[in-house]
């Protein structure tokens, strides 16, 4: 341990426990939603336009989320708020008859994540040491993932007893309750903090040019990195000729938890190893080990086993990038202004992800799932590249 601190302190743990409950809440949505839309007789354009605008709008909510972490004395009310305000997503889904209303109910859940996300991650930057990111910022990401591989099982198996899509939506908004409270009750906040005064627009011109080149590194790649529930509908798509549809669904959901056991394994591992060594590289191999997972979809995998490399793939990527994107920002970031830049890091990955769910969804209604995965995996290659160039231009660790 340096410098005297312990990195795994009451408020990684507290932001750890409310990321792991908020995504047992949420996943159990994500896991229902391609099959609970086909019911409506929605398919890929609707999923498409859902992720793609609960993204956008989560991204407006995180840039002023962001402002307003840095602009308040406390961040900590900021955070739980968040957590508390995405219980209503849940109950919003579940009484919808057509797919517009679950557009609104996903919104609202992304406008809270919105709204915590800066301020979590400004209150874990400045809850542990510089060398010690990468395994916060790591276990945080692991035990959100964890949540997400506790909800698709749980699904799986109360699907096979019989309850129904409905029930479980419904269901899924007391965890958001509980994250909650775990914010409440076990993050502590600096309380010598001075909040900025700088207008909103102001402070996003505040950054350093490193910064800005990671973001545009970060942007480039998020341009083909369209949302997970693609790989749940692909695997249903094309298994469904050969187990029906319902069985096809059971095993899509099943491989979606292999992906986010991935998932949380290497987000702790990677964070792991980026306070260790050499934190571009690793991140540029968690993009290429994502874009490997669009290529599986490019070639037209079918059988079980290859799809559940693509997911395996998937899982491993996401969790390594998102850990390192939120260990380099927090190494870039001065601490005063973490929130706004933190915020400003979400725009550029939210707008990614609505750019790439609503292309990734319109190609692959008009033109197949292969060109659509072609126009996906090139940007993201790009942005590997670009990755490993700053990583030998820039002093990055």
């Amino acid at each position: 341990m340096k410098n005297g601190r312990r990195w795994l302190n009451r408020t990684v743990l507290g932001v750890g426990l409310a990321s792991l409950l908020s995504d047992l809440s949420h996943e159990t949505v994500t896991a229902l939603l391609p099959v609970f839309l086909a019911s409506m007789g929605g398919a890929a354009a609707a999923l498409g336009a859902i992720e793609g605008f609960a993204d956008g709008f989560s991204t407006v909510a995180k840039l002023w989320g962001g402002w307003l972490a840095d602009r308040l004395r406390r961040r900590k009310p900021l955070c739980a708020g968040g957590y508390g305000f995405m219980a209503v997503s849940p109950l919003v889904i579940a009484s919808a008859a057509a797919w517009p209303t679950v557009l609104v109910g996903r919104v609202l859940a992304w406008i809270s994540r919105g709204i915590r996300t800066p301020a979590r991650k400004a209150l874990m930057a400045d809850a542990v040491a510089p060398d010690q990111y990468g395994r916060a910022f790591g276990f945080e990401r692991a035990m959100d993932t964890t949540g997400a591989i506790a909800a698709p099982l749980a699904v799986f198996a109360l699907l096979g007893i019989g309850f129904e899509h409905r029930t479980l939506i419904l269901a899924s908004a007391v965890p958001s309750l509980l994250a909650a409270l775990a914010i409440v009750f076990l993050v502590r906040e600096k309380t010598d903090r001075a909040p900025i005064e700088t207008p909103f627009l102001r402070t996003f011109t505040g950054f350093d040019a490193g910064f800005r080149e990671f973001l545009g590194a970060v942007g480039l790649f998020g341009l083909g990195d369209f949302a997970d529930t693609f790989f749940i509908l692909y695997a249903a798509s094309v298994l469904s000729p050969e187990v029906g549809a319902d069985r096809a669904a059971g095993i899509a959901v099943a491989l979606y938890a292999v992906h986010n056991a991935l998932y949380a394994v290497w987000s702790y591992l990677g964070g792991w190893i980026a306070d260790r060594g050499s934190r571009p590289f690793l991140l540029a191999g968690g993009y290429l080990c994502a874009a490997s997972a669009v290529a599986g979809l490019l070639f037209g995998v079918r059988g079980v086993p290859e799809l559940a490399i693509v997911f395996a793939l998937a899982g491993t990527g996401v969790g390594i990038y998102e850990a390192l994107e939120d260990t380099i920002a927090a190494s870039l970031l001065p601490s005063r202004l973490r929130g706004s830049g933190f915020g400003l890091l979400a725009v550029v990955t939210g707008l990614g992800d609505l750019l790439s769910s609503l292309l990734f969804g319109a190609l692959w209604s008009a033109f197949g799932v292969r060109v659509a995965s072609l126009c996906a995996v090139l940007p993201m290659l790009a942005g590997t590249a670009f990755v490993l160039h700053l990583g030998r231009s820039r002093s990055w660790r």
